[in-house]
């Protein structure tokens, strides 16, 4: 038998430590923040980090056209990763559209750069960064690189455009070491995710509903990138020239990134992401949302061509349409059944109506 003092601070230390023990809904915040979100947003920084170099690098040179785009293509899929996950100063200031302008119906991007090429024909970094969103992003990189008008291994086009080349992707670095900067801040947005209340969420619970919110949005985004060419929109005319990355070939690859990415919101790394907040009576929500993400990624990776390939043949059209029904569905069971399931108020969506 214990002795009256060892039982009652052995009942002490038990006390002591589920009292310290973190609620599901904070584990679950501060987990997302620690080992999914700030992670992407990491190696988003990077991949940002090595475009400059890469421009820098075929302005100067010394590697070959075909290494500058497959660092680009490594970009986009960084950037792509994060459309599930835009939580913090993404979501100020324009950033992200300074990152991706989308959709471009009437060539935007082609157009402005060309009018200021020929206002500017070498314009300073300055310049740049007082010019529309249009031109200071991956679009226009993208433009850049891989539009058959241009070639930068021709000198003229390299004279023409590798001062904006550069300029963009040095734009690019410091947006996302900025963004990145806030996630690792003392009083950054993953400290907000971590612990409650601070001066951007009451509980964890509005954390979550603010994750769940990112979540929701991001998947709204990947499937209007998917339905958009597909005429979703349009009357069921395909508008191939209205997928996010098209010049490149990216646009599935780009949604396979922001798939992985949602998906680990959903199922955490390993097990503590959104599906470890339903209990036991909401399993067969949990087991349905499991199997539409599996239902999205099998039709996705049944999908070896680029989108652009795939539109010449009507067998391949039919599988497009196949994967926008699955991800539509998968989009509704987190807006609609999740967010019952969690008690979260989703609210006005700023893609509502795009």
């Amino acid at each position: 038998m214990l002795h009256p003092v060892r039982l009652t601070l052995l009942t002490f230390s038990l006390l002591l430590a589920a009292c310290s023990a973190p609620d599901p809904q904070t584990r679950t915040s501060s987990a997302l923040a620690q080992h999914v979100f700030k992670p992407a947003y990491a190696a988003w920084a990077v991949s940002s980090q090595q475009l400059t170099g890469s421009a820098e690098a075929l302005c100067a040179g010394s590697i070959e056209l075909d290494a500058a785009r497959k660092k680009l293509l490594v970009t986009q899929t960084a950037w792509a990763a994060l459309q599930p996950l835009q939580l913090g100063l993404i979501t100020e200031g324009n950033r992200s559209w300074q990152v991706q302008f989308w959709p471009d119906k009437k060539n935007l991007v082609g157009r402005q750069i060309e009018a200021l090429l020929d206002k500017t024909p070498q314009p300073g970094q300055n310049d740049l960064e007082q010019a529309s969103v249009v031109v200071q992003g991956l679009s226009a990189y993208e433009y850049l690189l891989f539009d058959p008008a241009i070639d930068l291994s021709r000198k003229a086009d390299k004279e023409r455009y590798c001062t904006l080349l550069v300029g963009i992707a040095r734009h690019q670095k410091l947006l996302a070491d900025e963004v990145f900067e806030d996630w690792e801040a003392a009083d950054g947005i993953a400290s907000k995710l971590e612990s409650f209340p601070n001066t951007r969420y009451a509980d964890a619970h509005e954390a979550i509903a603010d994750l769940l919110r990112a979540q929701v949005t991001g998947l709204d985004v990947m499937k209007k990138k998917l339905g958009t060419p597909l005429g979703v929109q349009s009357k069921g005319t395909p508008q191939p020239y209205q997928a996010d990355a098209w010049r490149s070939g990216g646009s599935l690859g780009n949604l396979a990134a922001g798939l992985a990415s949602a998906q680990q919101v959903w199922q955490g790394e390993p097990d503590n992401g959104l599906r470890s907040l339903l209990d036991d009576s909401q399993q067969p929500l949990a087991r349905q949302i499991d199997q539409a993400y599996a239902d999205t990624r099998q039709q996705l990776e049944m999908l070896q061509q680029s989108l652009t390939e795939l539109f010449a043949s009507d067998r391949a059209r039919s599988q497009l349409q196949a994967l926008y029904s699955s991800l539509d569905q998968l989009h509704r069971l987190h807006e609609r059944d999740l967010a019952k399931a969690l008690d979260v108020q989703l609210g006005f969506n700023a893609h509502d109506g795009d």
